[in-house]
Formats: structure tokens, C-alpha cells, sequence
């Protein structure tokens, strides 16, 4: 068989396999049992579905491996042997008509700070995996269905460190974004700079649904993409199964529009058969693959969990907010040395607000331990802010272990020609898919002339090519030199700005107000050198964001450089403009975490400001306000703007988790008060519950998490409950609620267990059911009370149906 990268810059388009467990379901396996496990009894059941789609026409084989991570089997469990195995098989049957790609599935857990588990835990449990795929046999590893991009990078990083193979992955998409709000242009970039070989998505939609995924991510796309789509969304039948309505025909008709899109390769999930794949291969027949052109040229592009900035000569310029550092600054050392973070919350918070894209993050002060204290900062950072950070730091251990927390591609700050560090450096920023600052210094000696600095800056680059590293991760520090000692410093880096940008297509950054230093009136020399320097093609500067000059520079840069259709931007900041660096020169944005308007506890909700809640409802109990009050006419209302926000996909599942938090914070705080005035009163009390035969319990958890704020008294019975237990904890407690999870198909079948067992004893409390493959048609069809797509919606759906 060809080495699968061989054909990725092919004309052709190729076949992907399509869904397993509802044909394995259909020969044997019972439901609730792990595929995977079942598969190791049953081999010849496994062979059979291989074959099937081998002789459909698929060009890869999918080994039955989805499911095989040691969270997933258990304890008892050989992920490696079972890796091992499953990949085997695949391989056998594939021989040298087709590809053979280990599935790796998500875990169930998420890394700080929205779980428990820290990602290099994460990447361990798949080096563990892919170390069987890869002595099994397989020609690439798949990571697939993943929701979270903290775990589609420890995916990657898992295989890099354990083989060769080319990598793929696929995320899946709840409309405009994934669960953890990553949106499909936010993924491309992320994956990109990790250099993936394959991205794609699947699950979660049928194909009419997936084309607005593979619209959306093109911009800029380079890399080979995949799509495989369910066949429509899971429905009853008459004899309880889980069925999927849309036919080989219909699905190939719609899942051929995918070639048109771009997509290389093609082929089903959930719901899809041998027959699909036939029929799919047939519609599109001998069409040849047209890789997509792109519309947005990005030299360079830095990634939050949900937030992308692109950064290059047709983008409008970036500020790299630069307070958090502790230099000069003596709250912030004080704080850091004693491993508080409070200052630096307020920095971020306010740097955004100033309208600065990403934040430079700098711990560096005495008597702190910066490989520890940075990526702790980093990690408490992730849950308060999307911008993108940068990880800023002269010890290249405290760098790395700031790359090991962070879920998207962060700046490094920076790789200089000190012996050594490109080499320490490079491979880990290539590895973990961070772009970094390449700063032209040798020695001790500053390089003065552009002539000087060019010369460093050409051999670190040739150093960089010789480590594989791609420049799309380079950004070029172009060296701002105080002008007060040398006058001819800021047209030699100007020089280097027009050389990096005409020569090498490289963007180009700088600490501004180093240009300035000891002069008077240093905002109007940064202001003028910022937008002469922009005209020579600075793409980014380090500043503090809050000066109203450099404001009015940059947008009015902006325009006359043509990069603000219609001075939109321009015309939005300074309609109120005000000469000589008034206050209504440079306003900020008005901020999107709740606005000044907010009373402070309320907006700390909603902000997720966990720090400093308490302090703020301790100044309105000194006011005589009562604990009940601030319970129902501050925290309850600011929970409400949270909800709506995440409805309004303005907030996604970090910010809901940090202010639910933040929420609880501030009720433990009230709750003996609440007991002492006999507030505390009778709550609601709701039962929850991941169904028998299903270990997923993430969805379930956030739920609970929301419920306990709004009120309800949650008792969680947790994972692979059966239904008795469920039904008797309820007549325990004198539950009015049940509310039970599931995220597979073969395991939301037992919600009706459930349902049955409530009726037969005559129980009052009403059954709510979510999930993934949870569907209106589902709940009706089982006779469940009601259904919900999240856990805002769960809210109100038990809000209802207890009042």
C-alpha cells in the first residue's frame, strides 16, 4: 500500500468507511456494552464490517478503536492490547486496497480549568492508544468526533510523539461552533499551525447541515479536508430501536455536494452503512478533487478555545496588550510571589476592554518560580478571557511548561540567537502549533544597523528551516532602539519591517515605547512611530492599549492604508472625537462581560470574576443588605445574563462554567446566613443521572452545576445507572425532577427504562432527557416530560415544569 500522504496532493477524491455501531448492533452487540471490548469476543463480526465496506468502495477502513482510551474501557482494560488488536484486523482485511486509520475518540474528561485532568494527562491516555494503533498496523491515526480543541490538540501532540504517521481530525460542530465554542475557522487555524496532515468534521448533522461547516472554515484553508455526516438525526422505531431515516440515495445526493465544497475525501457516520458509502461513491463518480482557494491570506494567526487573530499585511494591526508583567509594577510581584493572580485578572479584563486582541503574560519576578506560577496563570487566564495569549518568558522550561496549558496556539515571546534556544525552542512551538517572536539578537550586543539585524535574522531563519520549522509560526521583532541615544534607530527598523515584509513575507512585531525612552512626551513619538511603521509593514505591536494617541494612530492607519472598508471601524470609535487626547479621543469598547451599568455583584457573575465576588458581597452585606436579597436580586439575575448570552453564542461553555462557579462562590459565602434567617427553605429537588451502559457524564455535570444555581437541590447519581437506581433514589428524596443523559445511540434507549419504572410506581416526579442524539421525536416517542439541547435549556425546562 502507498504511504497515505502520497496521496493527499493527488486529483482525486477518496472513500472513507461510514457508521459502526448501528451495524454492530444489528449482528450482535447488546446494548450499553462497549464496541470496542465486545469487539475483542467477537472478531469475525468485526472482520464482516470491515469487508462489508471494503467491498462498497471505501478507500479507508475506520478500525474499531473509537472508544479504546483507558477512561473509556476501564481499568481492567489493555488499551494497548486492544489497540492493538482492533487495528489488526482492520488490517488484515484492508491488505493493499485500502488505508487502514486508528479512530481515536474523545475521552470524557476535560483539561483545567474545565475539568479535572491536566493535558499532559490527556496526551499520555493517548500515547497509550495510538502505541497499539501503531503496532497494529494503521497508516494514520484519526482522531475523530472531538468537541473540545484542548483534546483535538493532545490528539495530535500524542501521535507526533509516538510515531510518524500522517494525522487527521475531525471535530464536531453544534451549529455555528463546537460544545466548548470553537468555531470551525478557529479549529482550521489551530490544526493548521500544528501542521495536521487532514481536517475534517463529522457527526452531530446530516449533509445539508455540514456544507455551512466546510463554507465556513475555507477562508483559510490549505490543508486536504474530510467530511462524514450522519444519516439525518436518530429517531425511534416501532420496536424502541434507534434508526436513522435517510436512505443511501438521498444521503449520496446530498453528501456529494461536499466535493464542490473542497472536500477531499468523504464518507458516513452515525447511521450510515455500506450501502451509503455505495451509493455515495457512485453519485459522485469520476469527479476529480478542486482544492478551494483561499480568500483571506493571514501570514500568521494566533487561536483562544474560540477566538482566531489573524495577523498580516492585509489585517488590521494588533495590539499585544503588555501589563501583565510584573516589571515596575509592585502589587502585581507582590501578588505573584504569592501565587495570586487578582492584578493580573484585572489587567486582562481591562486590556480587552482597550481593545487589545491578545495579552502578553509575563510572570518573571523575584522569588517566583515561573515554570510553576506561568502556567498556572495561564490556565486561571483561560476561563476569564478568549483573546489569544501570548507566553512571555526568558527561561525556555517556564515556555514550555506554558505550552503544556494551553488548548489553542498561543505567541511565544520569543526565540533569539542565543546558543541554543532556537534548538530548545523551535521543535516545542512546531510541536505544539505556537507561532513565535523571532527576535534578531546575538550575545549582548544589540545588532543597531537593519543591515546588522537582517543578517541575524536570515541565519536564525536558516536555522529555523533546517528544524522543519514552517513559517507561517515566525513573526520577526524588528528592534525599536531609543531614539535619544540613536537617532538613525527607528528608520533602521523600519528598514526591517519593508525588507521582512517584501523579501520573506514575514510579519513583523515591536515594543513601542522602547523607541521613545527618555524623552518627554513619549506617546507622541510612539503614536507617530506606530503609524509611520505601519506604512513599512508592521503587522503587530507590544503596548499598553490604554493611551488614547496610539488609539487615534492606529485606526487612522487603518484607514489610509485601506484596510477599513468604509472607515467603519474608524467611524464607530471617533464619531465623538475630541482634539488633543481628550477623553473622548480613543474610547474603549463598551465592554461584553455585563457593562458598567451592572450592580459589582451581579457583573462579577456575570463576568466569572470567581477572585474577588466574595469581598463584593461582603461590602453589600456591610451596606445591611440581607442575604436572601443578593441571592434573588444579584446573583439570581446576574446567572439570567449569563444564560442569555450563552443562548446568544455570545458566551460559550468556558464563560458559562467560570460564572456558575463564580456563582457558587458567592452563595457558599450567604448559605449559613441564608440557614440562620431560615431562607434556606425546601428546594426542588432533581435527580440526574447518566443511563446504564453509558460512561459520558460531561453534559450531565455542567446540568448539575446549573440546576444548583438556580436553586434546585441536585442529587447526582452519576454514570452507567440503572434505571431501578434512579427510580428508587427518587422515591428517596421525593424527587420532582429525573433527569437522565446519554450521548450514544445504543445507550439513550434505556431513558425509557426509566420512564416506565416512574409510571409503573406511580411516582410524581417528571422525567427530562438530554444528550447529543436526544431529539423532540425521541422524548415524545418514549413518553419523557421534556428534552433539552443544553444546560440553559435544561434550566428553564425544570424551571417550568416545577413551578
Amino acid at each position: 500500500m502507498r504511504d497515505f500522504r502520497s496521496i493527499l496532493d493527488d486529483d482525486k477524491i477518496y472513500y472513507f468507511d461510514g457508521g459502526y455501531g448501528t451495524l454492530l448492533q444489528g449482528r450482535g452487540l447488546p446494548a450499553g456494552l462497549s464496541p470496542e471490548l465486545w469487539g475483542l469476543k467477537e472478531p469475525d463480526v468485526i472482520r464482516s464490517v470491515h469487508r462489508d465496506y471494503l467491498e462498497a468502495g471505501a478507500d479507508i477502513l475506520t478500525t474499531n478503536t473509537f472508544g479504546g482510551s483507558r477512561p473509556k474501557l476501564g481499568l481492567n482494560a489493555d488499551p494497548f492490547e486492544l489497540n492493538r488488536a482492533m487495528t489488526a484486523i482492520a488490517r488484515e482485511v484492508a491488505g493493499d486496497r485500502a488505508f487502514v486509520a486508528a479512530s481515536i475518540g474523545p475521552t470524557g474528561h476535560f483539561v483545567k480549568p474545565l475539568g479535572e485532568m491536566t493535558f499532559r494527562e490527556l496526551v499520555e491516555i493517548f500515547k497509550e492508544q495510538i502505541r497499539g494503533c501503531v503496532a497494529g498496523g494503521a497508516d494514520l491515526i484519526l482522531g475523530e468526533t472531538l468537541f473540545d480543541l484542548a483534546e483535538a490538540k493532545a490528539v495530535v501532540i500524542a501521535a507526533r510523539l509516538v510515531c510518524d504517521l500522517p494525522v487527521a481530525v475531525s471535530m464536531t460542530f453544534e451549529g455555528e461552533a463546537s460544545l466548548t465554542g470553537t468555531s470551525p475557522q478557529t479549529f482550521v487555524d489551530t490544526m493548521q499551525n500544528m501542521g495536521v496532515d487532514l481536517i475534517g468534521t463529522n457527526c452531530s448533522a446530516g449533509p445539508e447541515q455540514m456544507r455551512d461547516t466546510l463554507r465556513s472554515w475555507a477562508p483559510r484553508l490549505e490543508t486536504p479536508t474530510f467530511a462524514e455526516a450522519n444519516a439525518g438525526l436518530p429517531e425511534l422505531d416501532g420496536n424502541g430501536n434507534t434508526v436513522f431515516r435517510l436512505q443511501p440515495e438521498p444521503f449520496a445526493e446530498q453528501a456529494a455536494g461536499f466535493a464542490e465544497l473542497g472536500a477531499k475525501f468523504i464518507g458516513g457516520c452515525c447511521g450510515t452503512t455500506p450501502d451509503h458509502i455505495r451509493a455515495l461513491r457512485n453519485k459522485v463518480g469520476d469527479a476529480l478533487w478542486r482544492r478551494p482557494v483561499k480568500t483571506d491570506n493571514a501570514q500568521l494567526v494566533l487561536t483562544s478555545r474560540s477566538v482566531s487573530v489573524p495577523i498580516g499585511f492585509d489585517h488590521p494591526g494588533v495590539i499585544i496588550g503588555e501589563r501583565i508583567n510584573p516589571t515596575g509594577k509592585k502589587q502585581l510581584t507582590a501578588e505573584f510571589q504569592d501565587s495570586l493572580f487578582a492584578e493580573a485578572h484585572r489587567f486582562a479584563a481591562e486590556q480587552v476592554e482597550q481593545g487589545a486582541p491578545v495579552l502578553d503574560v509575563n510572570v518573571g519576578a523575584p522569588l517566583v518560580d515561573e515554570v510553576q506560577l506561568l502556567p498556572e496563570l495561564i490556565v486561571s487566564l483561560l476561563g476569564r478571557t478568549t483573546a489569544p495569549l501570548s507566553i512571555d518568558s526568558n527561561d525556555p522550561a517556564a515556555v514550555e511548561a506554558g505550552l503544556w496549558a494551553y488548548p489553542g496556539s498561543p505567541l511565544v515571546n520569543s526565540i533569539s540567537g542565543e546558543p541554543g534556544k532556537m534548538e530548545r525552542l523551535g521543535p516545542l512551538c512546531k510541536l505544539f502549533g505556537a507561532p513565535f517572536i523571532l527576535l534578531p539578537i546575538v550575545g549582548k550586543k544589540l545588532p543597531v544597523t537593519a543591515s546588522e539585524r537582517l543578517a541575524v535574522i536570515a541565519d536564525l531563519l536558516a536555522r529555523a528551516d533546517a528544524l522543519g520549522i514552517p513559517r507561517r509560526l515566525i513573526m520577526v521583532d524588528a528592534l525599536a532602539l531609543t531614539v535619544s541615544s540613536k537617532p538613525e534607530a527607528a528608520r533602521h527598523s523600519m528598514e526591517v519591517m519593508r525588507h521582512c515584509r517584501d523579501e520573506w513575507g514575514l510579519p513583523t512585531t515591536i515594543g513601542l515605547s522602547n523607541i521613545s525612552f527618555g524623552l518627554p512626551a513619549r506617546e507622541l513619538l510612539n503614536s507617530t512611530f506606530l503609524a509611520l511603521s505601519m506604512g513599512a509593514g508592521l503587522c503587530s505591536f507590544i503596548s499598553n492599549p490604554n493611551s488614547a494617541r496610539i488609539q487615534e494612530s492606529l485606526h487612522a492607519a487603518e484607514v489610509l492604508l485601506g484596510r477599513d472598508p468604509q472607515a467603519a471601524r474608524y467611524i464607530d470609535k471617533f464619531s465623538g472625537w475630541v482634539g488633543g487626547g481628550g477623553a473622548q479621543a480613543a474610547s474603549a469598547p463598551a465592554a461584553k462581560s455585563g457593562g458598567p451599568s451592572l450592580p459589582p455583584v451581579q457583573a462579577a457573575v456575570v463576568k466569572g470574576d470567581k477572585d474577588n465576588v466574595v469581598k463584593l458581597v461582603e461590602a453589600e452585606l456591610e451596606k445591611g443588605m440581607a442575604a436572601m436579597s443578593i441571592v434573588n436580586d444579584l446573583l439570581i439575575p446576574g446567572i439570567l445574563v449569563v444564560g442569555d448570552k450563552y443562548e446568544a453564542k455570545e458566551y460559550f461553555l468556558p464563560q458559562l462554567l467560570q460564572s456558575a462557579e463564580t456563582m457558587q462562590t458567592a452563595f457558599q459565602r450567604l448559605k449559613p446566613l441564608l440557614e440562620e434567617d431560615g431562607n434556606a427553605g425546601d428546594r426542588p429537588v432533581v435527580i440526574m443521572a447518566t443511563v446504564e451502559g453509558d460512561i459520558h457524564d460531561i453534559g450531565k455535570n455542567i446540568v448539575c452545576l446549573m440546576l444548583k444555581n438556580y436553586g434546585f437541590e441536585v442529587v447526582d447519581l452519576g454514570k452507567d445507572v440503572p434505571a431501578a437506581r434512579i427510580v428508587d433514589a427518587a422515591e428517596e428524596h421525593n424527587a420532582a425532577l429525573i433527569g437522565l443523559s446519554a450521548l450514544m445511540t445504543t445507550t439513550m434507549v434505556r431513558m425509557e427504562d426509566t420512564v416506565k419504572m416512574v409510571a409503573e410506581r406511580g411516582l410524581s416526579a417528571k422525567v427530562i432527557i438530554g444528550g447529543a442524539v436526544v431529539t423532540e421525536k425521541f422524548c415524545n416517542a418514549i413518553g419523557a416530560d421534556g428534552w433539552s439541547t443544553d444546560a440553559v435549556a435544561a434550566v428553564k425546562l425544570a424551571q417550568r415544569l416545577t413551578q
